[in-house]
């Protein structure tokens, strides 16, 4: 948008070794209803399922249950030695009946905390089309249970699969209640995506409760705005407090944020006000070179208190901040671009079309081991043919 920039803010956990990674005590929870009787859902379930078994180490350990007009078990928790065991138990698993994924919640946790120890890694991993249609299916119900088993030290990952009936805001939901991942898998190139190598980043926690807070420098900018993250935001006193719960970090995980701030000067959406506040000009640190600051709170694994991480965002205050923004930045421009355009977000001028996403991406793909950064730009074209949104 004219007169305005771009603050581009990114975390970088780190490689947890492989000698400090605990063992995994993992319970598979899958919905076998009616609904997920297709290729695209039970079926690529069942091999993402066999992905994760692929990983296991002899001290892991899995238990597979299920749920439709009810809820059973195929295999309790078994050793990863055991891996033709878990295939079996895996394999056997047939789609019929309705949903009942309250009673399959409960029986899951369940198997759990029948393994359950403090120096393992404690996860259920749920695979769903989110579709909950017997017994308890209010999500708020469902999230709070979920909540509440969050303090027994059991997180529940969610992860979707197939169209019609899919409830993403359901799934995404009972995740974060859980302290967990939610993810889609339309394909076997997703399963392998989120269940080979990159499985790690969510399963090894290196930080619980990690919170960022970011704060602008008033001599510097004006407005501000974060483009996503809607559903993740917490109240400013709450940053400090360490009673207050908030995500978990995984080994390797990366996380992304992107601002639209409006220059001091530039052309705010507020018209001047009557009664100014006076903040501009008492922004604290360097006026002509800090733009803002980032605060990150995160406790270790298992602690109680936190630790606090700061840094300052600096750079000139006149002129352009980058001709070339790094690669990162442009792939990052481009994907929150796409978002926004889905949506008939409000932010978004009305002349950006989906061929300046395009180009965005198509200068910004780099290295692209798995083809995703492709994919993403074969479905912008896709989107293209979409008819537009009414309402944002």
């Amino acid at each position: 948008s004219d007169g305005r920039q771009i603050v581009h803010v990114g975390l970088q956990g780190y490689e947890l070794p492989a000698s400090e990674r605990r063992p995994l005590n993992l319970t598979f929870l899958v919905d076998v209803s009616g609904s997920m009787a297709s290729a695209d859902k039970l079926e690529l379930a069942k091999r993402s399922m066999n992905l994760v078994i692929d990983r296991l180490r002899p001290e892991d350990t899995v238990a597979v249950t299920y749920y439709a007009e009810g809820a059973g078990t195929t295999l309790a928790p078994t050793p990863g030695s055991q891996k033709l065991k878990m295939r079996c138990a895996v394999e056997s698993l047939i789609a019929r009946g309705g949903t009942a994924g309250a009673r399959g919640l409960t029986n899951a946790y369940e198997q759990a905390e029948a393994n359950l120890a403090r120096n393992r890694v404690n996860r259920i991993l749920m695979f769903t089309d989110g579709d909950f249609n017997v017994g308890v299916t209010d999500n708020k119900r469902l999230e709070d249970y979920v909540a509440e088993k969050r303090g027994t030290g059991i997180y529940l990952s969610v992860y979707g699969f197939g169209r019609g009936n899919y409830q993403d805001a359901r799934m995404q939901a009972i995740s974060q209640a859980g302290n967990g991942v939610a993810g889609y898998v339309g394909d076997l190139n997703d399963a392998r995506r989120l269940f080979g190598p990159q499985f790690d980043k969510g399963a090894f926690p290196i930080a619980d409760d990690v919170k960022i807070q970011v704060e602008f420098n008033p001599a510097r900018v004006a407005e501000w705005r974060l483009i996503g993250y809607e559903t993740r935001l917490l109240n400013e006193e709450d940053f400090a407090n360490d009673a207050v719960d908030a995500g978990e970090v995984g080994s390797g995980a990366s996380v992304t944020a992107l601002y639209e701030v409006t220059p001091v000067g530039g052309p705010t959406q507020t018209g001047q006000r009557r009664y100014p506040d006076n903040r501009i000009g008492r922004g604290g640190g360097d006026p002509s070179g800090e733009i803002g600051f980032v605060q990150v709170r995160y406790k270790q694994p298992g602690q109680a208190r936190s630790e606090l991480i700061q840094q300052v965002i600096a750079s000139r205050a006149a002129g352009r901040v980058s001709v070339q923004p790094p690669e990162s930045t442009r792939w990052a421009l481009a994907v929150a671009a796409f978002g926004q355009k889905l949506r008939g977000d409000p932010w978004l001028s009305a002349d950006y079309g989906w061929d300046r996403i395009i180009d965005h991406a198509q200068g910004a793909r780099g290295d692209d081991p798995y083809g995703d950064r492709a994919a993403f730009v074969q479905m912008v074209r896709a989107a293209e043919t979409l008819p537009g949104r009414r309402e944002p």
